[in-house]
């Protein structure tokens, strides 16, 4: 869209989604093979997205966000999500695997430092990917931050976010025996990856239900009744990860290693009613990060698409690109 229309807020200048101009399947070893497109600019300023989940996958919408005029866009699908293959899997499929396929689309794509974008999970796995390769980012920019700790993980499958939504978690609660409420995330691990097909479905549905219903401030407790295919590769990924602690060494990992990338800058931009990735976390990632910027958005929760997530993330993509000398990034 012209950048000079003269609207009142940056989400009415997101720009329209172009069509790739590379697209391919790359195989990372391990019997995956993952999706990689590139649109935008081929000599503009790279930024990789990282999805959410995990076992989201990318879309479209997601290359709005950067002028085409002015960056490179890296969009990818994680081991087992969206159009990578096998699908819905989670052999050799952990955190370390997924920073080893980060690098090698770098690689593959010749870029020596980028813009890494992601929300949520996509926060999450962007920070453990500075962390083990820092002198390949430029800057990070994320959104609703989720740092795969117990506490987080306690709070949103423990009962925390279900005070607010109690009906909601009770609907959640109610398909696991009385029982195996102690562990909501080791009850709903037996029965997605029970072998039984239809059984799978119905907890999957489930389990990506709690979670979309909770993820945008204009929500009415409507829960969605999302598509097997990609419920299925969306709670079964989660849950694996989560299960294992994002295979992270300890918990609170994270925050212990980011005087690591304490020189890198980035955004942090927070939804102030985030009922799935809670601000304080956010706020305490912003404390233990000098090179930092915290933008708080009020009236918001935890979608991608909030009117004030997306206003400030567009901003932040506009002030990058007019900075462009300073980033190195090429």
């Amino acid at each position: 869209m012209d950048k000079a229309a003269g609207k009142n807020n940056a989400t009415s200048r997101l720009h329209p989604p172009i069509d790739p101009f590379d697209r391919r399947m790359l195989d990372v070893g391990d019997g995956h093979r993952i999706y990689v497109e590139q649109s935008g600019n081929p000599h503009g300023i790279p930024v990789v997205v990282f999805h959410g989940g995990p076992g989201g996958g990318s879309s479209p919408a997601m290359r709005r966000f950067f002028d085409p005029e002015d960056y490179r866009i890296i969009l990818f699908d994680q081991r087992g999500c969206g159009r990578s293959r096998p699908h819905a899997s989670i052999d050799a499929n952990t955190t370390w695997h997924l920073v080893q396929d980060i690098e090698h689309i770098r690689l593959t794509l010749g870029i020596d430092r980028w813009v890494v974008f992601g929300g949520s999970w996509g926060a999450t796995l962007a920070l453990i990917y500075a962390q083990s390769h820092p002198s390949r980012v430029a800057w990070l920019v994320l959104r609703g931050v989720f740092l795969a700790t117990q506490a987080e993980l306690n709070w949103f499958y423990g009962g925390g976010a279900g005070r607010f939504w109690p009906e909601l978690w009770e609907r959640f609660e109610s398909l696991i025996p009385e029982d195996e409420h102690d562990d909501m995330i080791a009850a709903y691990n037996r029965r997605l990856f029970s072998g039984e097909p239809g059984e799978e479905a119905r907890y999957a549905k489930a389990w990506t239900g709690w979670e979309n219903a909770l993820a945008s401030i204009n929500n009415t407790g409507t829960v969605i009744d999302s598509p097997a295919d990609y419920a299925r590769a969306f709670a079964r990924l989660e849950n694996h990860y989560f299960t294992h602690g994002a295979f992270l060494e300890v918990d609170g990992q994270i925050l212990r290693d980011m005087p690591k990338i304490a020189h890198i800058p980035g955004t942090i931009v927070q939804g102030r009613h985030d009922m799935i990735c809670p601000p304080t976390t956010a706020y305490h990632l912003h404390q233990r990060w000098p090179s930092s910027d915290l933008r708080m958005i009020h009236m918001a929760g935890h979608a991608l698409s909030e009117r004030g997530i997306a206003d400030e993330l567009v901003r932040t993509m506009e002030k990058l690109a007019r900075q462009r000398d300073t980033l190195g990034a090429k």
